[in-house]
C-alpha cells in the first residue's frame, strides 16, 4: 500500500482502492483470527495518518493533530472505509 504517496488523490479515491482488499482480509481473518486484524487496522490507520500529514501542510509536523483530524473524519464518515465500520473509529494512534 502506497497510501502516503497518493497526495493528488482524495480520501474517497483511496477508500475505493483499498476497501476491496480490506473486505477480503476481514472476511478471511475475521473467521479464524479476529485478533490478527487489529494490527492490520492500526497499520492502515497509520498509513492514512501519514497521508494526511503529507497532503495537508498544517499537519506536516503535527502527528497528534493529524490523528485527531483522522479520528474526527472517521466519526463523521464511518462508512468511507470498511475497517472503520467493523472496528469503530476510536482506535487511532
Amino acid at each position: 500500500m502506497h497510501i502516503p504517496r497518493q497526495t493528488p488523490g482524495t480520501l474517497a479515491e483511496i477508500a475505493q482502492q483499498i476497501n476491496p482488499l480490506l473486505r477480503g482480509w476481514i472476511g478471511y481473518y475475521g473467521r479464524f483470527s479476529r485478533s490478527a486484524l487489529f494490527s492490520l487496522v492500526d497499520y492502515v490507520n497509520q498509513k492514512l495518518k501519514a497521508w494526511i500529514m503529507r497532503k495537508y501542510k498544517r499537519f506536516r509536523l503535527h502527528k497528534t493533530g493529524a490523528s485527531l483530524f483522522l479520528r474526527k473524519l472517521a466519526r463523521n464518515n464511518a462508512e468511507l472505509f470498511v475497517h472503520w465500520q467493523f472496528f469503530g473509529t476510536t482506535t487511532f494512534t
